[in-house]
């Protein structure tokens, strides 16, 4: 009986994918990995801008910490697979941007289709909304002339399109796990390219404010796995959404205060100051906790073992508590809360040669105000 079950679920996952309309539905497949901002349009394949915003793509292919699940605006994992996108839905002077993904054939008139996405909120958002428009043309957008789609600029009589917006009762403040938004749709009969983000001017805008410490006002979400779906192909209930949340090792349970406090997994190469990918889940841990406790300032220890020279290794030490200062610094910490201070290798907790690299370590304490 297992078996027959097993070769049934594989079958319906195979069911459907297949009857996703959307080509490259997970962000999946692309030309290069992406190594820098803004690497989203014409290089995921079957997507692109739909205005001259630069959407982000996040790729596990990437190793370092600016186009990975640990990236420049936050943390997260690609809800399947390895690949997602980011982008603005709020920022100053009405900046925004979009996803624009083609389906493999246009929608039939008349028909119902399920309309599907999960987006998550990145940690470095200062605010949240409750308001994702879907846009559904006959052909695709050019990058605009703009900093906005604004629906009034659209002729009509040069572009099909058809307008939802997906309003939700409660803000998308959940920066964990993926949230399923899905909606049923009936076609027009033309509609061959989606387009998803916000298409509201920042005046009319319903936001909320999550995180006074971030340094740029905006609100960005993560998205993947867009589907659109023949409601007569598949019966609803038949789908069991999928919620992925965060696979890290908290260490908030042992945080001390007035104590100090050693990270885990804080790693650098030797000799170097710059951080190491599996570092950053206990700096977001960190920051996550000083963000609930505002009456909580932090002090950063750097330490070296004592291969080297006294002064190299308090300069090194220095480095790498000033390192991981900067990175907290720019997930929105405040400054004035933190300082760094490297005291090389003159405070060891062991003398056996075999455990020096016990002594190269960064620890930090939480001090109440």
């Amino acid at each position: 009986m297992k078996y027959y079950i097993t070769i049934f679920l594989i079958y319906l996952t195979g069911c459907l994918y297949s009857q996703n309309l959307v080509l490259n539905p997970s962000f999946e497949n692309y030309k290069e990995c992406p190594t820098k901002k803004g690497e989203f349009n014409n290089n995921v394949t079957h997507w692109s801008t739909s205005n001259y915003g630069t959407t982000d793509y996040f790729n596990t292919c990437n190793v370092n910490d600016l186009c990975g699940n640990y990236n420049y605006i936050g943390y997260q994992k690609a809800r399947t697979g390895n690949g997602y996108a980011g982008f603005y839905t709020f920022a100053p002077n009405n900046y925004k941007e979009y996803t624009q993904g083609q389906l493999k054939r246009p929608l039939i008139k008349g028909k119902q289709y399920d309309i599907t996405f999960y987006i998550s909120l990145s940690d470095c958002s200062s605010h949240a909304i409750k308001d994702i428009g879907v846009l559904l043309t006959e052909k695709q957008l050019n990058p605009l002339n703009a900093k906005f789609i604004h629906l009034k600029n659209l002729d009509k009589k040069q572009l099909q399109y058809t307008f939802t917006s997906i309003e939700n009762k409660d803000f998308y403040t959940n920066t964990t796990d993926w949230i399923k938004i899905s909606i049923t749709y009936e076609s027009k009969g033309f509609e061959q390219f989606i387009s998803i983000g916000n298409f509201d001017i920042n005046r009319v805008l319903d936001t909320k404010e999550i995180n006074e410490n971030v340094q740029i006002i905006s609100s960005y979400y993560y998205i993947d796995d867009v589907s659109v779906t023949d409601t007569t192909l598949i019966k609803k209930d038949t789908i069991v959404p999928i919620t992925k949340t965060k696979t890290v090792d908290s260490i908030t349970s042992v945080f001390k205060t007035n104590k100090i406090n050693t990270f885990k997994n804080l790693e650098f190469d030797f000799n170097k100051a710059e951080l190491l990918n599996n570092s950053i889940t206990e700096l977001h841990e960190l920051y996550k906790y000083l963000n609930e406790n505002p009456s909580l300032n932090v002090e950063i220890y750097g330490h070296t073992d004592n291969i080297g020279s006294t002064t190299f290794n308090t300069k090194l030490s220095l480095k790498r508590a000033t390192t991981v200062s900067n990175y907290l610094i720019n997930l929105g910490l405040s400054k004035s809360r933190i300082r760094a201070f490297g005291f090389g290798s003159t405070k060891p907790i062991t003398n056996l040669k075999a455990n020096a690299s016990k002594n190269r370590r960064v620890e930090f304490k939480l001090i109440s105000n």
